[in-house]
């Protein structure tokens, strides 16, 4: 056979790509991230919003340390993070306990504009949420933590 068989149907292999869990949660997220650039304010991705929030919330913390704390891998965070800096809105220190590690922490640029993101990236989880009920919502979010 030279390649040229017609593809089975979904009826034939029992497999709908509209049903699936991964297709769903990639449309959600596009969703999502469309409603995220739109709203929050100094071009950050949801991946930068997070580590930047992170900062916010938890103080300076190694570049390892920070890349676990929002699920990420050694060179995605290192880009991040890199990008960031690139951008003024992270810096770094050594670390007065660990002179080999250095501290990442927000630019006083940086917390302004985590800031005003912040309030931002609530109108975000709104209008993503908003086609479902309070009960709804409340689910969709247990659910997902599961998973994750």
């Amino acid at each position: 056979m030279t390649g040229d068989r017609t593809p089975r149907t979904s009826a034939e292999h029992g497999y709908v790509l509209d049903d699936q869990i991964g297709f769903l949660l990639r449309r959600a997220y596009q969703r999502n991230s469309t409603i995220f650039l739109s709203k929050v304010p100094g071009n950050l991705t949801p991946t930068q919003f997070s580590v930047m929030h992170r900062l916010a919330e938890d103080g300076p913390m190694s570049q390892n340390l920070l890349g676990r704390s929002v699920a990420m891998d050694g060179a995605t965070t290192k880009g991040v993070v890199d990008r960031l800096i690139a951008r003024g809105l992270l810096s770094t220190r050594r670390d007065p306990d660990d002179r080999r590690r250095h501290l990442v922490s927000l630019s006083p640029v940086g917390v302004t504009l985590i800031d005003k993101a912040v309030e931002a990236a609530k109108q975000v989880t709104e209008a993503t949420l908003e086609p479902l009920t309070e009960k709804e919502r409340a689910t969709l979010l247990r659910l997902l933590a599961r998973i994750a």
